[in-house]
């Protein structure tokens, strides 16, 4: 089955503008998405989907590809759908399992997107889309409530049922831990920003309604929840890398410093 991997990535953004472009290290943070993909695809199948052209020369730079959309998607999945048909017609490149990596994770790993592949090959067919989640340690879950306390909105947390059947994404930090529970009590799961769609749910999407929930959360996975459509999760292990996205200038000084520390546990082979 064929494969591409799209990175949907556009300039404006309510709480960090220009945030593809924000250096990590003195590089722009496509840069490192971008090369994060080429770890999991051969760069013909890999694409980066914008409607800027600051963001589609810092990709060409680099000798990536670019797909360009139109500025009326409103999320990344509607972009990346709209790409998908791009694909085609420009590339005659007709996946059978579409990758959204999203342009602000520098930090996913191969090993978090390969068992999405996995999964969807061998799902039956009523399952559109997958994604990964990753159980919080203590301090990741405390990462997280210090953000919210701070007034930071960033990372998402899933809670899903015993099949992997997602229930809800949320942006606050979902389930609720009573005073006398750990992360080590009842799960916390914080969802990465990847996701696997089947082309036939990705291409519906744009033409589903966005719900009360979507609009709240401002998370475009709702959107397949509220129109009642299957999506799942997988559970992925960190094997000791560091995980965070992108979401706030705050965030590049902790990237940078889980950067050094992933580099340093490639370097002793784990």
């Amino acid at each position: 089955m064929q494969t591409a991997i799209i990175i949907p990535a556009r300039y404006q953004s309510s709480r960090f503008p220009g945030k593809p472009l924000a250096l990590i290290k003195g590089r722009p943070a496509i840069h490192w998405t971008y090369e994060t993909a080429l770890t999991m695809a051969d760069k013909s199948a890999v694409f980066v989907a914008t409607d800027d052209e600051r963001i589609a020369d810092a990709v060409r730079s680099i000798g990536g590809q670019v797909l360009m959309t139109s500025e009326d998607c409103r999320n990344g999945t509607e972009r990346v759908a709209e790409a998908a048909v791009l694909l085609e017609q420009q590339a005659g490149v007709s996946a059978d399992i579409i990758v959204n990596l999203q342009g602000d994770a520098p930090l996913v790993p191969k090993w978090f997107v390969s068992p999405l592949i996995d999964y969807l090959i061998k799902a039956t067919a009523e399952i559109g889309m997958v994604t990964p989640v990753l159980r919080c340690e203590t301090a990741h879950y405390e990462q997280l409530i210090q953000d919210r306390k701070e007034g930071r909105v960033g990372a998402t947390t899933a809670v899903f049922g015993h099949s992997g059947q997602a229930l809800y994404f949320s942006k606050e930090v979902i389930p609720f831990l009573p005073a006398d529970k750990t992360p080590d009590d009842i799960p916390i799961y914080h969802h990465v920003g990847v996701y696997a769609y089947r082309p036939g749910a990705l291409a519906a999407y744009p033409s589903w309604p966005i719900g009360p929930l979507e609009q709240a959360e401002q998370l475009e996975q709702l959107r397949f929840l509220e129109a009642g459509e299957s999506v799942h999760v997988v559970e992925v292990e960190s094997h000791g890398h560091q995980f965070w996205e992108l979401n706030n200038p705050e965030d590049i000084a902790l990237i940078e410093r889980y950067m050094a520390s992933n580099a340093q546990l490639n370097h002793q082979g784990h």
